[in-house]
């Protein structure tokens, strides 16, 4: 491991297909778009380190296929995983309606209890949205997710996304302490942390 990294965490990106999973992941590991972009086949992944309050992580980022026809890949995508960013399409209702299928099965064969959700409402560039900001927000809420609303177009929410994502791991020792023993956290004061031009963002306590 890199001798100034404090620990390497895998995160998933899952999601109906069409909602810009891969956009979004695409505009944080490389600031590029791609409007054409193709469907994802199977599962892709990512290596990004970010630094959060003087720390920096490793991160693994998975994202996977919306398709049911992948499903078979399911348990190992999501085995020992530490963080998920659930995504929807804010112009596609069914695409947030759905979110409950995928938190169900997140539940069904995620490996950690206190694995740190965030949900991001993307393609806010867009006129024709069919979800509110605040039934987000709700749903966040019910399920004691983080809450962002994004764009993989123009930027916006989106290098925030990962790094509220993180820092709250890095708040979680339990999630990943016990596999790097010796290794010590440097946070700073909290409330400064959360303030990182990141003002629509939502943390559930």
């Amino acid at each position: 491991m890199d001798e100034n990294v404090l620990t390497t965490l895998k995160l998933l990106i899952i999601g109906e297909s069409g909602v810009g999973k891969s956009s979004l992941l695409l505009r944080f590991t490389e600031d590029t778009f791609d409007p054409e972009q193709s469907a994802t086949i199977g599962v892709d992944f990512k290596v990004k380190t970010l630094a959060i309050d003087g720390n920096r992580a490793k991160l693994a980022i998975w994202d996977t296929a919306g398709q049911e026809r992948f499903r078979t890949l399911t348990p190992s995508y999501y085995r020992g995983a530490q963080g998920v960013i659930l995504v929807y399409d804010v112009t596609k209702r069914d695409t947030f309606t759905k979110l409950e299928n995928w938190l169900n099965e997140l539940e069904t064969y995620t490996t950690r209890n206190d694995i740190v959700k965030m949900l991001v409402g993307n393609k806010i560039d867009k006129d024709d949205r069919e979800v509110d900001r605040n039934e987000g927000l709700k749903f966040a809420r019910k399920h004691s997710m983080l809450f962002i609303e994004a764009s993989a177009k123009t930027k916006d929410g989106v290098q925030c996304a990962f790094e509220e994502l993180v820092e709250k791991i890095l708040q979680t020792p339990g999630l990943w302490e016990s596999e790097h023993q010796g290794q010590k956290l440097r946070l700073g004061d909290q409330d400064q942390g959360s303030g990182r031009a990141c003002g629509g963002y939502c943390s559930i306590p």
